[in-house]
């Protein structure tokens, strides 16, 4: 199977040089859908979506495949030679964020910038690094989920977007959640939430920016903190949004910042 047909991957825009949009956990490419118009007419825009999620191919998974967040890196860099995309913007979401961080340092010539909004390299407390949560914070996360996933989603949603007077992004998210196959998105949460990248952050050679949103349950300012000054050749922004998904909530302001962060203009 080749990677377009597995990841359901789909272009656009009037562009040459690429950006690849990468979703978060339990969503899919549906979620840039505020953001890419802003960027098509200098872009060729790439979206995909992750095994397990959207209408990517699921007999394509295993959990041996899948073993790591560095499988799903894989599946980018795949992308990205199927496609013959160099000099890649890459922007990705959430655990998206690492793996594109992941795939920069497979082939760090692929990529020309990463944009990453809300990137965590460690969901869990250690000495010295607040990632946010306790170890038995994160067993009990996935002891939930494992149990009763719909009811965790429908629980875990509104918290994640944190936007209370806006109702019907909590239950976008949600809707995203429960369509997700569910198998896979228990695999993919224990791989996220067990992840530790740090790391992995020094590595990195690709100019970066770091979106960080305030008041974010799943990556609080100490973590975006953390990231800038781990981060080689990185830019930090705080973003007046709240919560996790400021590209459903907040995609003026996420656009605005992305674009003072890209070149002005591309050219051919």
């Amino acid at each position: 199977m080749n990677a377009s047909k597995r990841n359901n991957v789909q272009v656009k825009g009037r562009g040459e040089k690429p950006m690849l949009f990468a979703h978060g956990y339990g969503c899919d490419q549906n979620m840039w859908r505020y953001i890419t118009p802003a960027f098509e007419e200098e872009y060729k825009i790439v979206l995909f979506d992750h095994v397990g999620f959207g209408k990517a191919d699921t007999s394509a998974y295993t959990l041996g495949r899948y073993a790591s967040l560095q499988s799903y890196a894989v599946d980018i860099l795949e992308i990205c030679e199927e496609l013959e995309l160099e000099e890649v913007i890459f922007v990705g979401h959430s655990v998206s964020a690492m793996i594109g961080l992941l795939a920069s340092i497979l082939d760090p010539g692929r990529f020309s910038k990463l944009v990453l909004i809300g990137p965590s390299p460690r969901y869990i407390n250690d000495e010295e690094y607040t990632g946010g949560f306790t170890q038995e914070g994160i067993d009990d996360l996935l002891g939930t989920l494992d149990s009763d996933y719909l009811n965790w989603a429908r629980a875990i949603a509104p918290l994640i977007m944190a936007n209370p007077d806006r109702p019907e992004l909590s239950q976008e998210l949600t809707q995203s959640f429960c369509q997700s196959d569910i198998e896979i998105a228990k695999d993919f949460a224990r791989i996220t939430f067990l992840s530790d990248n740090r790391a992995d952050l020094c590595n990195v050679r690709t100019e970066a920016l770091i979106m960080q949103c305030s008041d974010d349950l799943i990556a609080p300012l100490p973590v975006g903190e953390y990231m800038h000054q781990n981060l080689p050749n990185s830019t930090f922004r705080l973003l007046r949004a709240t919560g996790h998904c400021p590209n459903l909530s907040a995609p003026e302001e996420t656009i605005a910042i992305m674009k003072e962060f890209l070149p002005s203009k591309v050219l051919g």
